[in-house]
């Protein structure tokens, strides 16, 4: 069972795929979004297939937009992975390293990323997504954040290093440009996925750049949720990024950084690939 969100930006409909087909969702809610995750919205949808209550949709809209309507929040975790922090020479963290991203970054797993007029160094990293559907708060233990996770999407985490590291050291700056997080195609409910060992895998123009395994993570996902809760309330419709693999341009000094025309592709086991091409945003556009 995977969610999706079809149509036109700013019209998508809500649609669940399965073995048996596309069905439309609808019926039970108008989006996937804070609300329908709160309300049990993806046990729901699972009751309404096996009853035989969910229109069949033979002729889905062509374009694919981000599994998830509106997010709350967008928390990600830096440096999570070994071989990523090998490569950028910082040590291994104690504690997970946060920082928040701006939610409308968002855009759909196929859409155009776009490129700052002035940036120099917009970077690719493939992230796993985990995206919560049940408040926590001062959660007691690791496995208690289990009970919250909704599902998990694969999330690119487009990072701008110039404005990152040299403009202030802010790392917000960075990661909150325009189009910035493409995510989907498929948000997967997390009772189908182990995420403990799951292939992630990104290409530039063709050429594979990332290939690494969430089994190389630093803090796994359930800490990660159980940490990020002793800090801040997590609601349903948040997403968290939870770090990328070695391979990215700030890691390898004499890797160009993405520019226009270029296109990513990036996949994760299970959760599906997405492609996206880089435009030069204009001024004042």
């Amino acid at each position: 069972m995977k969610f999706q969100r079809r149509g036109p930006l700013g019209s998508e409909q809500p649609v669940v795929v399965t073995d048996d087909g596309a069905f439309d969702l609808r019926p039970l809610t108008a989006d996937v979004d804070a609300a329908f995750l709160a309300g049990g919205g993806l046990a729901a949808t699972q009751e309404a297939l096996g009853a035989g209550r969910l229109p069949r949709l033979d002729d889905l809209p062509e374009r694919v937009g981000a599994p998830l309507a509106r997010p709350g929040k967008i928390v990600c975790v830096g440096l999570n992975y070994r071989d990523h922090a090998a490569e950028t020479g910082a040590a291994i963290p104690e504690e997970p390293i946060l920082f928040m991203k701006d939610p409308s970054t968002v855009v759909g797993p196929y859409d155009d990323v776009l490129l700052p007029p002035t940036s120099r160094k917009t970077d690719w990293e493939v992230e796993l997504g985990v995206v919560i559907g049940a408040t926590a708060r001062y959660l007691p233990d690791v496995d208690a954040a289990r009970a919250v996770i909704a599902g998990y999407v694969v999330s690119h985490d487009v990072s701008e290093r110039e404005y990152q590291l040299e403009r202030g050291g802010q790392w917000d700056k960075g990661k909150s440009c325009e189009t910035f997080n493409p995510l989907g195609p498929d948000l997967v409910p997390a009772h189908e996925v182990d995420p403990s060992a799951l292939g992630l895998r990104l290409w530039v123009n063709g050429e594979q750049r990332q290939d690494g395994t969430t089994s190389d993570l630093i803090f796994g996902v359930d800490h990660v949720v159980w940490y990020l809760s002793q800090f801040m309330v997590l609601r349903p419709g948040d997403l968290i990024n939870t770090g990328t693999p070695a391979g990215v341009a700030l890691g390898l000094p004499d890797q160009p950084y993405l520019t226009d025309g270029d296109v990513v592709e990036l996949e994760i086991d299970g959760l599906g690939r997405q492609r996206s091409t880089c435009v030069r945003a204009e001024v004042g556009a």
